[in-house]
């Protein structure tokens, strides 16, 4: 089982930070999706307190994961790597990784917004360096190609909030548990300050464990002889 994280920012802090604190009772690690630039001018090099905890919660056993680079420079309707060809995509990532480099926390991971990623964005990761792009078909390895596949039953980030869905993702995550294949839950920081959704990945992630799910980050890929790091 793998939980992520997105819209971590000022706003969303203390919504995040609570919910991560749930995390750790049950033993459970996080996947952090980060992203250096936000709407309203947000700057992750302006939020020192979010880099600290960020940087914390990497050292306790959490993942960072890019996601993304400019949120409020993309158009509303369209996520930001869906359509962007290889050498604007790449520029992007550049910038990005220089950020979290220059924050200290910097990533082999990323997670194109909304689990969209132009072929152009794909073949731009790993000139820049990343080893695994998280989207919405699995867990693709850059180097080889390969893509473990496994649904995200996410809340939050442009996926539905409705309590429909609500239920939906807690009966879908115990079905995926239940079976013992890979479960991924995501849900975003605003949605972390409505009770609904909160309590709904709560609930999927308890039924997981009593299923017998072993929480899990995302990883780059391990080679023979190296140690898989974040």
């Amino acid at each position: 089982m793998i939980v992520s994280v997105s819209g971590i920012r000022d706003a969303t802090r203390d919504a995040v930070e609570d919910f991560a604190r749930e995390m750790d009772v049950r033993g459970v690690p996080l996947s952090l999706f980060v992203a250096p630039r936000a709407k309203d001018g947000y700057r992750l090099v302006q939020d020192p307190a979010i880099q600290e905890w960020l940087l914390e919660r990497r050292e306790g056993g959490d993942a960072i994961v890019l996601h993304g680079y400019d949120r409020a420079a993309t158009k509303r309707r369209r996520a930001e790597f869906a359509a962007l060809p290889e050498h604007e995509a790449r520029l992007r990532l550049l910038a990005a990784d220089r950020v979290l480099e220059d924050t200290g926390l910097r990533t082999r991971l990323f997670a194109p917004p909304r689990g969209l990623a132009s072929s152009g964005a794909v073949a731009a990761l790993p000139q820049v360096g990343f080893r695994v792009m998280v989207d919405l078909a699995g867990i693709r390895d850059l180097r080889t190609g390969t893509v473990l596949e496994a649904r995200v039953y996410g809340i939050g980030g442009g996926v539905r909030a409705e309590p429909w869905w609500c239920r939906a993702v807690v009966i879908g995550a115990s079905r995926v548990a239940r079976r013992g294949e890979l479960l991924r839950l995501a849900i975003s920081g605003p949605r972390l300050a409505e009770p609904g959704p909160r309590q709904a990945i709560l609930d999927a992630v308890d039924i997981a464990l009593r299923h017998g799910a072993e929480p899990v980050v995302y990883r780059r890929p391990r080679r023979p002889g190296s140690v898989s790091a974040a």
